[in-house]
């Protein structure tokens, strides 16, 4: 591998200018000053090179050594990810502060995962010919998950051959960058590999996404679904409640694995995730929820450069578990901070601004993280299938939605999940416009709905929105001549809508039987509201008084049955159709 050496010509912020760089290529990563610093070519003019540099540049000085060895930006992967805390260049930030203290000083660097031995179970034999993607063994990394040790895929660039034939296994307790399997040719497979975090890594097949990504969110499972493999964006204004949708997702979706990017946060909150996680156990199998959890940390008072290369590394090491045949989730809070530090590195190298003086290729970037979700058949000889859902808070100025960031997201993005800052103050959980949000993936889905919810899923959930949409449209006549001058099927309409907002829309983290709820009572849910809806315009049509409809016990039942447990909820929903029945019918 080619060496470059170079000296320091000037700095601005994170950018440093190199001159004495002839031969140097783009999107490598070289070592800055005397202190080794970690910096990417993003920019080559002649024998001159530009880099942004992941640390702080204070007290780097004209004429000190820049060295580029051509190797781009990658990441180690491998057991000891998951439960793990890294900074943006996936440094452990325990391990850092072991060696260093509270604070991280500059140009430290540690060997990533290689502290520690692990029992590795072949599951190849002498004589087996092995090609990118099998599975040669595994690892168990916890109680939760079975790491399973692949034939890297052939990285960019590769003039090789990734695999052969095996003339040696090992297993036992294995450690480092020690081989576990030897081919004929003498090539190596270890339990660690590398990939360049800017290279998506590659799979057979892209399939169809039709399978939604279950949340346990009645308004994000069955108002507004996001496919496995696709993308959702979460924008709000402050206080709206992204970060705690986020972490409610990381802990009640149903995923394997969750990799959760704080990407330019407050220090405090990223505290609170870090003392809250450890603590919290997985709801499926009741064991610690970060024993399925990467945490990459970010936050607004480290180097923006690391704060644009962390969602790639986010994205990465999505990837790899997705290459497992693992269902990961990766949430990145927030994009709009990614957003703000790549202008800040656009604007050191003084490139022309686009809008709000964002980067042109602002939404380039944004396309190239959200199209790493995908659901796929993996490489290998084994069938595997595994997906990688991003879901994504967008932070806009003022909750304004037509800003740069929000609107380039939209533009590949195939959900929106809007917040809004009045039901977030009335205390609306998830505070979801319902208005504003929508889901392109809705189409898609309906087959799935009907085979594993019911037959009538997929109507009862188009009545649920057209009942809100009417009462919308109610809601601005009445502000003109009064409820009281309302048709009684217009105001039964607006009691139902209001059942709806309060019952099926808002839900409760820390009420046991609503934090999470299941397909099945989300669409028990919806029956016994439009049933009662029905009913009581059917007896309305037959002359009985509104009055009597909605002071009847019927629907204080509907206002508490966010309390029924999933697994009775069938049953109590058939007594309490069965009520509205006896009560309509009178």
């Amino acid at each position: 591998m080619q060496i470059i050496k170079g000296t320091i010509s000037g700095v601005s912020g994170p950018t440093v200018t190199a001159k004495g760089m002839n031969g140097s290529k783009m999107h490598t990563t070289a070592l800055v000053g005397r202190d080794g610093l970690l910096g990417e070519i993003v920019r080559i003019q002649g024998e001159q090179a530009i880099l942004q540099v992941y640390e702080d540049t204070t007290g780097l000085s004209v004429g000190e050594e820049v060295i580029s060895h051509g190797k781009p930006l990658t990441i180690r992967l491998g057991p000891g990810l998951l439960s793990n805390v890294f900074d943006g260049i996936q440094r452990p930030l325990e391990a850092l502060r072991l060696k260093s203290g509270d604070f991280i000083k500059k140009g430290i660097s540690l060997n990533v995962l290689l502290d520690k031995k692990w029992e590795f179970i072949p599951k190849v034999k002498k004589g087996d010919a092995i090609k990118s993607g099998d599975v040669v063994g595994i690892v168990k990394e916890n109680e939760r998950i079975e790491h399973r040790i692949l034939t890297p895929p052939i990285p960019p660039f590769h003039k090789g051959v990734v695999g052969g034939i095996v003339k040696e296994v090992r297993k036992g307790e294995i450690t480092g960058d020690e081989p576990v399997v030897i081919f004929e040719d003498n090539s190596t497979i270890s339990l660690f590999q590398e990939w360049p975090v800017r290279q998506p890594r590659p799979f057979k097949e892209r399939i169809l996404p039709n399978t939604p990504f279950i949340t346990g969110q009645r308004v994000f499972d069955t108002m507004f679904p996001v496919a496995e493999g696709g993308a959702a964006i979460v924008p709000g204004g402050f206080g709206t409640g992204k970060t705690i949708v986020e972490q409610t997702l990381a802990r009640y979706a149903k995923s394997d694995i969750i990799v959760y990017v704080g990407c330019g946060e407050r220090g405090n909150e990223m505290t609170e995730v870090l003392s809250d996680f450890p603590k919290l156990s997985d709801p499926s199998t009741g064991l610690p929820l970060s024993l399925r959890t990467v945490l990459i940390v970010n936050t607004s008072n480290m180097p923006v450069a690391a704060r644009e290369a962390s969602i790639f590394i986010g994205a990465t090491i999505a990837e790899y578990f997705r290459d497992m045949g693992y269902r990961v989730a990766l949430m990145t809070d927030s994009i709009s901070r990614w957003a703000e530090a790549l202008r800040e590195i656009s604007s050191r190298m003084e490139e022309m601004p686009g809008e709000e003086g964002y980067p042109p290729y602002l939404a380039t970037r944004l396309g190239n993280f959200y199209e790493r979700a995908c659901k796929v058949k993996c490489l290998g000889n084994e069938e595997r299938t595994g997906s990688v859902t991003i879901v994504s808070a967008v932070s806009p100025p003022g909750g304004d939605f037509s800003e740069p960031v929000t609107q380039a997201s939209l533009r590949v993005a195939g959900a929106l999940w809007a917040l809004d800052t009045d039901l977030a103050y009335r205390r609306h959980f998830p505070a979801v416009d319902w208005n504003k949000s929508f889901s392109l993936y809705y189409n898609l889905l309906k087959d799935w709905f009907g085979k594993e919810m019911a037959e009538d899923a997929v109507l009862l959930r188009d009545d649920i929105m057209k009942m809100l949409e009417r009462e919308g449209e109610l809601k601005e006549v009445v502000q003109v001549i009064g409820l009281e001058a309302l048709q009684d099927i217009d105001r039964l309409t607006m009691e139902m809508g209001r059942v709806i907002k309060e019952v099926f829309l808002r839900q409760s983290v820390f009420n046991e039987a609503d934090a999470f709820c299941t397909m099945e009572k989300q669409y028990w849910m919806m029956k016994c509201i439009i049933e009662f809806y029905n009913m009581a315009k059917t007896a309305l049509e037959q002359g009985v008084y509104l009055e009597k409809l909605i002071a009847s016990p019927v629907i204080a039942r509907l206002m508490r049955m966010q309390d029924i447990p999933s697994d009775v909820f069938k049953q109590r929903a058939g007594e309490m159709i069965k009520e509205m029945d006896e009560i309509t019918s009178k």
